[in-house]
């Protein structure tokens, strides 16, 4: 479905000097410096696969996402999406992809949504009858009967993103390319998204790439992430295998039958207690949750216990924080 093969994606920005005197000197010898916004990108996703693209601001996500819808032309390395080179036969290549940009819209500002749609009908040559079949499966899902003939512009956000992705996929693409899909939605409101998103990828076997900076559209949406940073992918493999490898310390929240004067545990460490509750803490790496379940009931009578592991904005920020995946180059799935 995409192939990226050594990708790269170079900026030249000026370089002003202050003062007048500097302003002089840039009209004659102006000086720029190289950005490499991406850096030598290699990597390949499988159709039907949702994957989520993550990166701090001005890693080179959007650089990417920009080069990967035919946008912006390379400076070096080549992409297939499906068979086309995006930035060329544009007409061919955007007839198969959807994308939806969280920040802006897809729709006529000051006509009703419902307009917005029929004049999409006519731009991808929608059949009649598949353009009346996915409206209708649409407005059931995303609920878009209560504000099909409002204009755009008097939309909530949520009203708007639920009418865009709508329009996004109306022409069935094979590619669905989500740019923070989520952002400044309340927590109903990106529950809906998630769950129209994944039956979309499940009922339609839709290829999905998403960026967001909310990791819980990460956890509920993606079981393989790719890291990206100064424009070098540092990681491409499984979400798990991220949080097993960088999540730090599990708990195991025990509910004991009857207080203990002692509850300790050789390995894990009592880090809260409640009445007949306790927290404990353990690193995956050298004690296994079942390994301190059995030790706790060889020692003690237990009504109820529960694995919590450590979530993925955590972790995530870690490896931003300690640079954790610098050197490492890309990690195998």
């Amino acid at each position: 479905m995409i192939h990226l093969q050594s990708l790269h994606k170079h900026f030249s920005l000026p370089l002003t000097q202050p003062g007048f005197g500097g302003m002089m000197r840039g009209l004659f010898a102006r000086e720029t410096r190289l950005v490499r916004a991406v850096d030598g990108i290699t990597f390949a996703i499988e159709p039907g696969e949702v994957v989520g693209y993550l990166g701090p601001n001005g890693a080179g996500k959007s650089t990417t996402i920009k080069m990967l819808t035919g946008l912006l032309v390379p400076t070096g390395g080549e992409i297939f999406v499906n068979g086309h080179i995006p930035w060329k036969a544009r007409e061919r290549y955007v007839a198969r992809i959807g994308a939806v940009f969280g920040q802006r819209t897809t729709l006529w500002w000051d006509l009703p949504v419902i307009e917005s749609l029929e004049l999409l009908q006519h731009v991808y040559k929608i059949p009649p009858a598949r353009f009346r079949q996915n409206l209708t499966e649409f407005r059931e899902i995303l609920d878009l009967d209560p504000f099909l003939q409002a204009p755009t512009r008097s939309l909530s956000l949520g009203q708007r993103m639920r009418a865009d992705l709508a329009a996004s996929l109306l022409h069935d693409p094979d590619l669905l390319f989500l740019d923070e899909p989520t952002i400044g939605l309340d927590v109903v409101a990106k529950e809906r998204i998630r769950q129209f998103i994944l039956h979309i990828n499940r009922a339609r076997g839709t290829t999905i790439l998403l960026t967001t900076h909310d990791l819980s559209d990460v956890e509920k949406l993606c079981e393989r992430v790719m890291i990206i940073d100064h424009g070098k992918l540092l990681y491409d493999g499984k979400l798990e295998a991220l949080k097993t490898r960088f999540g730090g310390n599990r708990e195991l929240i025990v509910d004991f039958a009857e207080p203990y004067p002692d509850i300790s545990i050789p390995g894990a460490d009592v880090v809260a207690r409640e009445s007949l509750r306790a927290t404990y803490q353990f690193a995956r790496a050298t004690l296994s949750a079942s390994e301190l379940i059995r030790r706790l009931t060889e020692h003690y009578r237990i009504v109820d216990l529960s694995v919590r592991e450590p979530d993925i904005e955590a972790t995530v920020r870690r490896i931003y924080e300690e640079r954790l995946l610098e050197g490492e180059g890309r990690e195998d799935n």
